[in-house]
């Protein structure tokens, strides 16, 4: 048989797994997929790439647990474990929670949710992935040729002059891979600006799309700043030019500045995201309309502007005047305000709302629970006198989890398990779901919570020997120990179910939940061009009606309205 044959034998039995043709069996090969504008498929190829990295980073985190059960040096050596939490750091922040959400979420839902057909500029989104895999793939290298000891931060002059491993290289991918980010950003900002259905204001948008928009805004202006700190840290260790080093007329804390002029807005990048994912589940399964609107929207821009305001509380015990620590402090203060609207108005919203608790619903209430939790112990290290005690010991880590494990992750789960439906057009398992979050959610807070307790007795972050006489030390990174291994038993269980549920899955209704969005208005899984026809926007964001009325607009529709509780398409089979 010839290939051609092959490949249209194929096509059509891709194709019978779905009622319609959409855009996951419109074309057949890897070539149609490492070739595509599709936005849609883009933001899968994002979820392939995303999912490794992140299961490598967790493989690090699993071995810095099992060193740290014992207090002695008994399964690495010193310079092992600072590459293992270098490594650790730099797949974890740059290539899984500064993208993830952004660049598959973002991807798949932006276009469906203003009425587009795709983003504003499709070659320039293929582009941004390959730019992804570029910069990975030479990180990548980087750790296998022999790795990183610097951490992730690359603080200097450890980073320009004494540190042996492959900085530069290292440094090279992450310089790659801020490209990717920045172009995402302009993507998602045109694309909101110029490409919005008929009837689709700005006070009609998704909150999902007013967070993306403030992360945007935060990729563009933001990233430039750390791919130039990174570029200057390669020139000072090829060149030896005097820029951060003191031996040579430079200034270490200068690079301080930089990197935290990126880096603390960068917990927002990871963070809003996720913000946007909350407010869309927490007004589907509260059938409500989100309290305050417009508040929660400025919020996000708020978040963004604010973020860029507070990179030095980083440096509370550096060479900062006292006064400079006193304006920062109180900004980081004022940043927690908008976070604190979210929060509040999330909670206005499920107040006698009529709450589901499924699977997304419980990543919402987790996200919430532990964002609240990360967004208080961050206030203790934005006071001076306290921050001190506390500074690069383990109340830090634990602090940073909090907000990006129990906070972006947490959403970005949620988020996965929300449209799931419409990404592959099947329903995944709720019981598994359920079960999953969790056992997640506690396998979490095992982990977490300990530590900081350990960094307020006085534990510091990147050690991997601790004393022998502190007994309550080691309980304590038992139990957290313990928790890792729970935590990564409960993040196994979505993969497996996901990819069972891709041909086992029963088919899913056009809007299974039901909710408001425009995404929900197309078939699951949308064709190609999204809409048949371009939609109408008519009424409010969030607006409630009767199922009948939320219409599929859309090839193959199907009705929306269960029968005996069911919906008729979830009783297909593949």
């Amino acid at each position: 048989m010839s290939t051609e044959a092959t490949t249209v034998n194929r096509t059509q039995e891709w194709r019978g797994r779905f009622p319609t043709v959409n855009y996951l069996n419109a074309n057949y090969g890897i070539k149609s997929w490492l070739l595509t504008l599709d936005h849609k498929r883009i933001a899968l190829l994002y979820l392939i790439s995303i999912t490794f990295f992140f299961a490598l980073g967790g493989a690090y985190a699993v071995a810095i647990r099992l060193e740290l059960l014992t207090p002695m040096a008994d399964l690495v050596q010193s310079q092992t474990y600072n590459k293992m939490f270098t490594h650790h750091g730099i797949l974890m922040v740059f290539f899984f929670l500064i993208p993830s959400i952004p660049a598959v979420l973002g991807n798949f839902l932006i276009p469906l949710m203003i009425g587009a057909k795709d983003l504003a500029f499709p070659r320039l989104n293929l582009l941004s992935w390959y730019i992804y895999m570029a910069g990975g793939i030479l990180t990548f290298w980087a750790l296998l040729a022999g790795g990183v000891d610097t951490g992730w931060t690359f603080y200097v002059p450890y980073s320009t002059t004494f540190s042996n491993t492959y900085v530069v290289l290292a440094g090279l991918g992450i310089f790659v891979n801020g490209f990717s980010s920045i172009l995402t950003g302009l993507n998602f900002i045109v694309t909101i600006h110029t490409m919005r259905a008929p009837g689709m204001t700005w006070f009609r948008l998704p909150l999902f799309i007013w967070a993306h928009y403030a992360t945007s805004l935060i990729f563009i202006l933001g990233t430039p700043v750390i791919a130039i700190t990174i570029l200057l840290i390669a020139l000072e260790r090829l060149a030896r030019i005097g820029i951060f080093d003191p031996a040579l007329g430079g200034d270490p804390v200068l690079f301080q500045h930089m990197f935290w002029f990126y880096s603390h807005p960068a917990v927002y990048i990871m963070i809003l995201p996720s913000m946007g994912v909350v407010s869309e589940l927490v007004s589907t399964f509260s059938r409500k309309n989100i309290f305050g609107y417009s508040f929660v929207a400025f919020s996000s821009i708020a978040i963004a502007v604010f973020g860029f305001l507070v990179w030095g509380h980083h440096m509370f015990t550096s060479s900062q005047s006292v006064y400079a620590g006193m304006i920062f402090s109180v900004i980081s203060f004022v940043v927690a305000i908008p976070s604190a609207v979210k929060v509040f108005n999330w909670t206005a919203t499920m107040y006698k709302g009529s709450i589901s608790y499924d699977t997304p619903m419980l990543y919402a209430f987790a996200f919430i629970g532990l964002f609240v939790i990360g967004g208080m112990t961050g206030l203790f290290l934005a006071a001076l006198g306290l921050d001190i005690h506390v500074h690069d010991t383990y109340f830090v880590v634990a602090h940073f989890h909090y907000i990006m494990v129990g906070g972006a992750v947490m959403g970005y789960l949620g988020g996965l398990h929300y449209w799931w439906p419409k990404i592959t057009g099947r329903m995944y398992p709720e019981g598994w779901g359920r079960f999953a979050a969790l056992v997640i959610f506690v396998g979490f807070n095992l982990t977490f919570f300990p530590q900081f307790l350990l960094g307020y007795m006085g534990m510091p972050r990147r050690y991997h020997v601790y004393p022998v006489d502190a007994p309550v030390w080691q309980v304590l990174h038992v139990m957290s120990t313990a928790g890792a291994s729970v935590l990564g038993f409960g993040m196994l269980i979505p993969g497996i179910y996901f990819i069972w549920s891709m041909r086992y899955g029963r088919f899913a209704p056009a809007n299974p939940w039901p909710a408001t969005g425009l995404e929900w208005r197309t078939s699951s899984p949308p064709p190609t061009e999204n809409f048949v026809q371009t939609p109408v926007v008519t009424w409010e964001a969030y607006e409630f009606r009767p199922v009948e009325e939320m219409k599929v607009i859309g090839p193959g529709d199907v009705p929306d309205q269960p029968v005996d509780g069911r919906h008729p398409a979830q009783e297909s089979k593949p």
